[in-house]
């Protein structure tokens, strides 16, 4: 069967969840804390599945302003589906939804040699303020 494409598709967040659940990015989100879960899957402003028939097998979720940076906070694909393509075309299709916006995402650490290799750039000037720790 072949894989499809949705912007916007009709999910909620254990969907969301689900689909992190069987992906290695699981392994840094919230999963237990289910409340932000939930806020973290509603405050997206752009979702795209990946569908096998009715079954979600990717997913990527964007915060974005629609016309110059977006953040691809979430880029999950089912692990018995990685390495067909999958994670590339969901990027596709992130920027046909929004033509306009950079895309920039911050790499898992097992995938930071996986956007080199499908054409993204390397950015060395990326900061983090994590809660709880203060400006000097």
């Amino acid at each position: 069967m072949s894989i499809t494409y949705q912007v916007n598709p009709p999910i909620t967040a254990s969907h969301f969840i689900d689909i992190l659940q069987r992906s290695t990015l699981g392994e840094r989100r919230p999963l237990h804390d289910i409340a932000a879960m939930e806020q973290m899957f509603s405050h997206g402003n752009v979702y795209v599945g990946a569908y096998e028939g009715v079954k979600l097998v990717g997913l990527a979720r964007v915060m974005t302003d629609f016309v110059f940076t977006s953040y691809l906070s979430d880029l999950a694909v089912d692990e018995a589906y990685q390495n067909q393509g999958i994670g590339k075309q969901l990027i596709r299709e992130v920027q046909k939804a929004i033509p306009k916006a950079k895309i920039i995402l911050l790499a898992a650490p097992a995938a930071e040699g996986y956007y080199p290799k499908i054409g993204m750039q390397h950015h060395e000037h990326c900061y983090t303020l994590a809660p709880g720790e203060e400006l000097m």
